[in-house]
């Protein structure tokens, strides 16, 4: 099986990458450069018509929306225990929170970094403030959910939804109220972040900054 992943260093396509080590996937990378605007590129739409990464590519079929790769690969590795099952009781806590970040938190954290499709370039600013504003509350929320039944997302154990909550955190880094500051998000990210996965997908990507 041949697997190719389309990536940015650091974007949305980090989740997918992280996973793909995880599981200890032989892949080969992609990279989209964005600086020249390689993702809007024909060859690049036929692939992946949101012009976005990641796109991951699997004996010639490309796959593309991070949190769906990222939920699909965990539940063709059953013995990770990333995923729970369908009879399994966390199951429902599972999808919640990858809906809930992918529909709640991660269009707010797009919207800080690329504010101008919002509103148009003159109101730039005020997008950010107000994506700012409900990303926080959002980390405030989720952390007093950390505190209450934590250390991870569905409890005891990490599962999918602690690696995507990680690449929101890392690309949130720089807002006026990162989800460090917050106590229970802090140590999660500490958790994670000590997986010797963590590191070798920072070395591959070839990033810094964070945590």
């Amino acid at each position: 099986m041949t697997t190719l992943l389309y990536y940015a260093p650091g974007s949305a396509s980090f989740l997918v990458h992280w996973l793909l080590i995880e599981f200890g996937m032989d892949y080969e990378l992609r990279l989209v450069d964005f600086d020249s605007d390689a993702q809007k590129s024909p060859d690049y739409l036929a692939l992946n018509p949101n012009g976005v990464v990641p796109t991951l590519v699997i004996d010639g079929k490309p796959l593309h929306e991070a949190p769906a790769l990222a939920l699909w690969l965990a539940e063709r590795h059953p013995q990770s225990g990333l995923a729970p099952g369908p009879d399994d009781p966390r199951r429902f806590a599972l999808l919640q929170w990858m809906f809930d970040l992918a529909n709640e938190v991660q269009p707010l954290v797009r919207q800080w970094w690329f504010p101008d499709p919002v509103a148009g370039p003159e109101q730039r600013e005020a997008v950010k403030a107000h994506a700012g504003r409900r990303v926080a509350a959002h980390w405030r929320r989720i952390d007093a959910h950390l505190a209450a039944h934590g250390p991870f997302l569905l409890g005891a154990e990490p599962t999918v939804p602690d690696f995507f909550l990680v690449l929101l955190m890392r690309i949130g880094r720089k807002m006026e109220t990162p989800a460090l500051d917050f106590p229970q998000l802090a140590e999660l990210a500490r958790r994670m972040t000590a997986r010797p996965t963590f590191a070798t997908l920072y070395q591959r990507e070839d990033l810094g900054e964070w945590p």
